[in-house]
């Protein structure tokens, strides 16, 4: 069954249009062919009533770029002069005066009241010393300290005013404690000795280590307000040209939205950005009824610092949790060129099958955030690739419809045929087809070998590849380091055999109990006899210190990985046919071209088949180089970890 989400890539593969597609803000990369979203009528109205109220503040501000005036209270003000701070949000409801100017005439002209009024008294006073005491007081306001003091008091206290109490003031506590140490120090009065001697408890210099760091998010944090009957805040980020935004945004209806915070760009890091938020302006140019091809174009052309007003997303936002970063081998090649369900081709990461995957966010089920190994540093954004169960989902998808279609020219072919072998030909089919072997990724984990504990070395490929000719030499030139498994047989030992050493020799019942209990990494009959290797043979040459060297049929591959061995398996691929040809040629082997043909087939298919099982691959051009090149990957496992499943060390 597929999935809802599933449905809707198929529909839009098909040619219908899709309003939810993204595009990255500040990654280069070819044009969208995204369809705009017809215009809803409310939206409409919205827009207008908004662009209107716009215009006529800019018609009694008398600016012409952006109608937020950074001065229309102290926190957007020290905000403007702050570029350091990522947001601050001033109330901007259109129904906020500006603060006044200390040297404005306000607080002059209620100073001046103030003295008309000690007049009058003065007036209605008749005694001397009433008389003397008013001249005092008129002296006091006439001079120029007690006017500068006023001011500051006035506008002081019009700002406590609006202060919410429980706001922090400041996110330098420790500083100003540290400063007032600094005065208490030549103080010997027994307040400011105590008062010393409070503000150096190790208690209270952690709580306000706190305080700051509290306060300083919540400084940052956004702060959102009422502005034009919409919930608005007003972020500032920094756009470095070897930073991008990491951002995506798509169109829902006539409104541009945030559609992803991809990680390691300035947004994620920010932590000011969030999926769902709706972009009004970006540094006073509307963005409402853009297409998203617009907003890229436009951002593109900016630098430095980026004011964005925005509609805060409805969503109820998660609690913050730590990611735990998961690596995993991939099992398929991914093209994201090629793929039509991408939701921003930009951000797509292409990978190879066997490539190291660093998966850094899951938050999207259908579409993780990832590196590739080793691109950390030169990928600076994390790149889309399809999540595991969306991948499962359209490979079986994919299975579905080639067997229908199998299925649909089987039926043409079967109408020929009798009704028996009909009906025996479909049901055959339907009972091979199992789709629980669909493989997308699989997670690894760094593991270093023990020095008495050397993983067993599996060399596969065709006849004629020369992996059994590579085994021969090591085990020849350092017998004391490598070493095979004993195998089992059911055949009678001959006269110069000795059990446990040429063969281990059982009985067939025996065999075939152990067979079927999952003890033999591989087996097979010659001349009604059985042979096999075991675990249990594999895991005594281990455990002697030595490296167990196997030669194997692919078919035994998915055995030797389900058991704990920790077999590090490389492919020996035959070279190209003429060179084949004259390899075989010096141990006078004269092969027939559909021979030689037949071998390099071989070899396509079981990489093909097999290739995720394969942890290194030696193409045999030359065997002198071949072998030196199986001698350096097998010493590396001594010096350098390896990628090797999770359940493996579980």
């Amino acid at each position: 069954m597929i999935t809802s989400h599933m449905n809707g890539y198929v529909q839009e593969a098909s040619g219908r249009a899709v309003s939810h597609r993204e595009r990255a803000v500040d990654c280069p990369g070819e044009e969208s062919s995204l369809v705009k979203a017809p215009h809803c009528s409310a939206h409409m109205e919205r827009i207008q009533h908004y662009q209107e109220e716009l215009r006529k503040r800019r018609e009694e501000d008398g600016k012409g770029k952006h109608d937020i005036d950074p001065n229309a209270s102290l926190r957007l003000k020290k905000l403007s002069q702050n570029p350091k701070v990522g947001i601050d949000n001033p109330t901007f409801d259109g129904k906020e005066n500006a603060t006044k100017d200390s040297s404005s005439s306000g607080p002059v002209v209620e100073l001046e009241d103030l003295l008309q009024a000690v007049k009058w008294v003065q007036h209605c006073l008749n005694d001397p010393q009433s008389q003397q005491d008013v001249d005092l007081i008129m002296q006091l306001l006439a001079k120029e300290e007690f006017k500068n003091a006023y001011t500051i008091y006035t506008v002081l206290s019009q700002q406590m005013n609006r202060v919410s109490p429980t706001s922090p003031l400041t996110a330098q506590a420790q500083d100003l404690c540290q400063e007032v140490q600094r005065i208490l120090q030549s103080s010997q009065q027994k307040e400011g000795l105590e008062l010393q001697a409070l503000l150096t408890n190790p208690h209270l210099q952690a709580l306000m280590q706190a305080h700051d760091s509290v306060a300083g998010q919540e400084m940052a944090e956004e702060n959102v307000t009422q502005y034009l009957g919409e919930t608005v805040k007003l972020v500032r980020l920094e756009k470095a040209r070897d930073t991008p935004l990491g951002a995506t945004v798509r169109n829902d209806m006539d409104s541009v939205v945030v559609s992803r915070v991809v990680k390691g760009g300035a947004a994620e890091r920010s932590g000011l950005l969030s999926e769902g938020d709706e972009i009004l302006e970006i540094n006073g140019i509307p963005i409402r009824g853009k297409h998203i091809n617009e907003v890229h174009d436009l951002l593109q052309q900016m630098q430095g610092t980026l004011t964005f007003l925005l509609i805060p997303s409805s969503q109820i936002k998660p609690a913050p949790h730590r990611q735990t970063v998961i690596h995993v081998r991939a099992y398929f090649d991914y093209d994201p060129s090629d793929d039509p369900f991408v939701p921003c081709r930009e951000l797509g990461l292409s990978f190879q099958k066997g490539d190291i995957l660093h998966i850094i966010s899951q938050d999207d089920p259908n579409w993780w955030q990832a590196y590739r190994d080793g691109d950390e540093d030169s990928q600076p954004l994390a790149g889309l690739i399809p999540g595991k169960s969306f991948q499962q989902q359209r490979e079986t998808l994919k299975k579905t419809i080639t067997d229908k279609s199998q299925e649909q020219q089987g039926k043409v072919w079967y109408s020929k045929k009798s009704k028996k072998l009909k009906k025996r030909n479909i049901s055959t089919l339907s009972k091979s087809t199992d789709y629980d072997d669909i493989l997308t990724y699989e997670e690894m984990s760094l593991y270093h070998q023990p020095a008495n504990r050397k993983r067993p070395i599996a060399l596969i490929g065709p006849a004629n590849s020369g992996h059994d000719e590579l085994r021969r030499r090591l085990l020849s030139i350092e017998p004391d380091k490598f070493a095979v498994a004993v195998p089992h047989t059911t055949r009678n030992p001959r006269i110069h055999e000795r059990n446990g050493r040429e063969y281990h020799f059982m009985s067939r019942s025996a065999f075939e109990t152990d067979l079927a209990a999952g003890k033999f990494i591989e087996s097979g009959e010659y001349e009604k006899n059985l042979y096999g290797t075991s675990t249990d043979s594999v895991r005594h040459v281990i455990n002697s210190g030595r490296i167990c060297l196997l030669c194997l049929h692919t078919r035994s591959l998915r055995v030797l990985r389900s058991s704990n061995l920790k077999p590090y398996v490389i492919f020996i691929a035959p070279p190209s046919q003429e060179r084949l040809r004259a390899l075989l040629a010096t141990e006078r082997k004269t092969p027939k071209p559909e021979e030689l043909k037949e071998v390099i087939e071989k070899a396509r298919e079981m990489e093909h088949t097999f290739g995720h099982f394969f942890d290194a691959t030696i193409v045999n051009m030359d065997p002198e180089q071949a072998f030196h090149e199986l001698r350096r990957l097998i010493d590396k496992l001594d010096t350098e970890p390896q990628w090797v499943p999770t359940s493996w060390l579980c």
